[in-house]
């Protein structure tokens, strides 16, 4: 018998961005991932938020199903920093964001065991928020995500399917605000539990799934929260892109970001 230890597989993390959307909320033009943000486009942002964290050393970048050939020239025009080894791969997309996270783990090698999912349109959270939901995935959750609690009382209204955009709606409920949180991403998961819920609930029809973790929770398996940042918010509309600007130029002033 031998008196060797046995050998240890070795895991990596890779970070999963879908951009293949449109992003319509903010207006014509470019899709929302490729809009500049500082004079950089948002997805170059996001792919070297996911790069900071020295846990991930792989970044899968799905993009528009006839647009691969762009992103890629997009991002080598945008090359990471000497201290980030990450490698970037793009793949192209599907028709719905779960279709192109299911493209984007397809992609995987087999040694990736812990998957971050991350919006191209938070391309400002801070390498903090990503370790945080890497740790808690490696230290045995199936499911991770940052959140934040919520500022605003929320209402609870009655779904009205074809009534013209800012009529009255009726008021149903008001859940108790302590007990709800806003999400974030990434998103962390352990790779087999994404790839069951992903096999389980593949979409067939419609817009599919737009949250990984609801999948999870669907499949049964548990999903466990940690604490989000103000940074790392979605930008969605004009507004947004304001505030996004305005971080980015604090960040340039205190630290050279």
């Amino acid at each position: 018998m031998s008196d060797r230890a046995p050998a240890v597989t070795p895991s990596r993390t890779a970070a999963v961005i879908p951009a293949a959307g449109r992003g319509v909320r903010l207006g014509p033009g470019a899709p929302k991932a490729l809009r500049a943000l500082g004079g950089t486009p948002m997805l170059v942002h996001a792919v070297r938020a996911m790069a900071a964290s020295r846990a991930v050393s792989l970044v899968v970048v799905v993009a528009p199903p006839d647009g691969a050939a762009e992103v890629r020239a997009l991002l080598d025009d945008h090359p990471l920093s000497g201290h980030d080894r990450a490698e970037v791969l793009v793949v192209p997309g599907g028709g719905t964001r779960q279709e192109s996270v299911r493209l984007g783990l397809a992609a995987l090698p087999a040694d990736v065991t812990t998957v971050l999912v991350h919006d191209a349109a938070r391309p400002l959270v801070p390498v903090d928020t990503v370790d945080a939901v890497i740790t808690a995935v490696r230290e045995g959750a199936p499911a991770v995500v940052p959140a934040l609690p919520l500022a605003d009382t929320v209402k609870q209204v009655e779904p009205r399917t074809g009534a013209a955009e800012g009529e009255p709606e009726l008021v149903t409920g008001t859940p108790e605000r302590a007990l709800l949180r806003a999400v974030q991403t990434p998103q962390g998961f352990d790779r087999r539990t994404l790839d069951a819920a992903h096999e389980k609930f593949a979409d067939s029809a419609g817009e599919g799934a737009t949250d990984d973790a609801g999948m999870v929770e669907r499949l049964g398996a548990p999903v466990v929260l940690v604490p989000g940042h103000e940074e790392a918010f979605k930008v969605t509309r004009p507004l947004d892109l304001v505030l996004a600007e305005a971080v980015l130029a604090r960040r340039r002033a205190n630290d050279g970001f």
